[in-house]
């Protein structure tokens, strides 16, 4: 497997892009497992992870995300056996530390000693770590997709679709309580493609967290996108998207003024 790892990487790639590209290999990885095992008869993929893997954005990611879309037979421990077992036998073993309590279940997967091998460390016990983590408590009014993925395996994916992924993004980019670059570099991606969201979503993730009716529609979506957007510090946008980008010369698009622009545009 640490051949099969090594190939994905590319003459003249940096040491930061070949991490990327090792932790993206092991997201694609835990996919392929979990199609496998069928946990995707539980929950759906989800999150900017989602857009990388099934819509080719140019950015790498941390974590995978997943929403519970039926409760029978969901078992977080039993999926968590089942992927450590699976990655035991692809000869990519890893120590999981396991949270459930909430309505959020995470398993924060620590592969140790695999950057050494890959020549990525001098250090036998730096870890590469990717998160997982499944919301069993979703908003409603969310709509599936099931996608074929091609990217070094071949299998198939349920997740939002591209609508339901947008209303999650939006929730995630203004009412998060923290400003997280990666979310504004999706946020400009879904705008460039022009894409609508999923307002019966976006409206009932907002009542979730916040406890008020917001009603936004199709008619007033333009007016909340730009009276949002006016709170956003891209300075610290770009320097925290910065190094998961394929293309460092993306960053130039985190323009505020550009962003309104583009928005008055499109909707």
């Amino acid at each position: 497997m640490i051949d099969v790892i090594k190939q994905q990487f590319k003459f003249g790639m940096s040491m930061n892009q070949k991490l990327n590209v090792t932790r993206e290999f092991l997201q694609i990885l835990t996919l392929k497992i979990m199609n496998d095992k069928k946990l995707f008869d539980q929950m759906a993929f989800v999150g900017g992870t989602s857009l990388r893997i099934l819509y080719d954005l140019r950015r790498f990611s941390e974590d995978l995300d997943f929403f519970l879309t039926r409760k029978q037979k969901y078992n977080f421990d039993s999926a968590s056996k089942k992927l450590l077992k699976s990655f035991n036998l692809y000869g990519v073993p890893f120590e999981a530390k396991i949270k459930t309590e909430g309505n959020v279940h995470s398993m924060m997967m620590k592969f140790t000693g695999l950057l050494k091998e890959l020549g990525l460390s001098q250090l036998p016990q730096q870890r590469l770590s990717i998160k997982l983590e499944v919301d069993t408590n979703p908003p409603s009014g969310w709509k599936l997709a099931n996608t074929i993925v091609n990217k070094i395996y071949m299998f198939h994916i349920v997740h939002y679709d591209l609508p339901s992924l947008y209303a999650g993004k939006l929730h995630a980019c203004f009412y998060r309580k923290f400003t997280k670059g990666r979310d504004f570099y999706d946020f400009v991606w879904y705008v460039g493609k022009k894409v609508k969201p999923n307002f019966t979503l976006l409206n009932n993730a907002i009542k979730q967290t916040e406890g008020k009716n917001v009603g936004i529609d199709e008619e007033n979506f333009k007016l909340f996108l730009l009276e949002n957007i006016k709170r956003i510090d891209f300075t610290h946008v770009k320097k925290d998207v910065e190094r998961f980008l394929e293309d460092k010369t993306e960053l130039n698009v985190f323009d505020q003024q550009l962003i309104q622009k583009t928005i008055e545009n499109v909707y």
